[in-house]
């Protein structure tokens, strides 16, 4: 896998280290990106869902509704 480089203000480093509980400033920053996209692939997963049930809604034939 390709490696990116990036530069980050030490004391979010440090800050990310301490909140994570993890020694190396990598670590920390690799544990921080995972996170965000495990939590996107959930709330893509949980949009789906909700939009799923909402077209089962729509799609059902309504009742008589008139009298």
């Amino acid at each position: 896998m390709a490696k990116v480089t990036v530069s980050l203000d030490a004391e979010l480093v440090v800050e990310v280290m301490v909140l994570a509980g993890v020694g190396t400033p990598q670590d920390a920053v690799e544990l921080v990106v995972r996170d965000y996209i495990k939590r996107g692939h959930r709330t893509e997963a949980r949009t789906a869902e909700r939009d799923e049930a909402l077209h089962a809604v729509d799609v059902k034939p309504q009742d008589n509704q008139g009298g």
